[in-house]
């Protein structure tokens, strides 16, 4: 079968690569083509645009890219038409996949399979009567979600959470920290780890905060998880010459060998969370106290890391907007690092986590019932 993907950013990426690698496994004749990243594009077929050029973060820099979005979404139905799949498979990415799913329902007739499902249990709700009008199957990663979309009379599928695949089959559980250390050509000396987002303006917006509090801690030293497609010379200038190492393709080897992270809310929590690094989750906005005001309004979750989301409370500490700074963050990183049982209650948090998440094995069971659903649809 033929099968047309869009992934439009890392994450979405790599779990792309991990479910097209289960579909060749379950079809040999699969044929792919994409919008998404390095990864998929190892997995073969042929890539339309790689996700760097389509992650636009926050509304004034939607607007300033506006004309490249238009034109991406112009080449993406173009190919669309041309390809003529089998199946749309949308993974996360809900501003131009629900663009997309309009398109191939209204235009092409194509069935769409939605593979990790828009935040809406968070806000936007309105997307759900685009997601019900043109979204033939949705495959969830949250257990969570099922009851969510219940309330709206939407049945939805729980395939377990990739993350917990990306971690198991990525993380080298036998290399030890003299292994790291000497690999990565650092002293060895307790590290404290930094993941400050996957996106130039994130990364730009919260690593100086990060950088300035872990520098407090002498007994430690700081290494920076590198994001995919962001070059060393944008952390660099970032850094202004301050002796800080940074390993790119190596996060989850990163977190192993860390005491602590600090981390920037997203995928990157539950990853933490997963490995067993005891975190401290970040998040800057603009108008810092006003915004954090306005996310009682408009957001519809209590938490904003996954981790806390999944457990239903806190497990981790978060610190967003005007709660966000340098002294509150120095306070939680002193306990990260050298309150015991406040680590034991932070890893007690952690299997709560795995428990509810389940095994591993999420792409292979979307893979399953993506096929599956070709079948019966092409039966009736």
């Amino acid at each position: 079968m033929k099968y047309f993907l869009i992934a439009g950013e890392a994450s979405g990426d790599l779990h792309g690569a991990h479910l097209m690698h289960e579909l060749k496994k379950l079809d040999a004749k699969a044929e792919f083509c994409f919008l998404g990243g390095d990864l998929m594009q190892a997995e073969g077929g042929k890539m339309v645009k790689h996700y760097r050029e389509m992650a636009f973060m926050g509304f004034i820099a939607v607007i300033k890219n506006g004309k490249k979005l238009m034109n991406n979404l112009k080449e993406c139905k173009k190919t669309l038409r041309n390809f003529q799949p089998d199946i749309l498979i949308l993974i996360d990415y809900p501003s131009f996949n629900l663009r997309i799913a309009k398109f191939a329902k209204k235009e092409l007739q194509l069935p769409v399979c939605y593979y990790i499902s828009p935040k809406v249990w968070a806000w936007k709700t309105f997307r759900i009567r685009q997601i019900k009008q043109y979204v033939d199957k949705m495959l969830v990663i949250f257990p969570f979600e099922v009851d969510f979309y219940a309330q709206y009379h939407y049945e939805v599928e729980y395939v377990g959470n990739p993350t917990v695949d990306a971690v198991f089959s990525s993380l080298n559980q036998n290399q030890t920290f003299e292994d790291f250390c000497i690999f990565n050509e650092i002293e060895k000396k307790p590290v404290i780890a930094l993941l400050a987002g996957s996106r130039k303006q994130e990364i730009s917006t919260c690593l100086p905060k990060m950088v300035e509090t872990a520098s407090q801690f002498n007994d430690f030293q700081i290494i920076i998880a590198g994001a995919p497609g962001i070059e060393l010379e944008f952390y660099q200038a970032i850094l202004e010459n301050k002796n800080i190492k940074v390993v790119s393709e190596q996060t989850y080897q990163l977190l192993l060998h860390a005491k602590a992270a600090i981390v920037n809310s997203g995928t990157a929590t539950l990853e933490t969370a997963l490995i067993g690094t005891p975190q401290v989750v970040v998040y800057s906005v603009a108008f810092g106290r006003l915004a954090y005001w306005a996310k009682n309004i408009f957001i519809k979750v209590k938490y904003i890391s996954l981790v806390n989301l999944i457990a239903n409370r806190e497990v981790v500490k978060e610190l967003i907007a005007h709660l966000f700074t340098v002294e509150n963050l120095a306070k939680e990183l002193k306990n990260l690092l050298y309150d015991e049982a406040y680590q034991t209650k932070i890893q007690e948090g952690y299997q709560e986590i795995k428990n509810i998440l389940g095994d591993k094995g999420a792409a292979e069971r979307a893979a399953r019932k993506i096929i599956a659903f070709c079948e019966e649809r092409k039966k009736n």
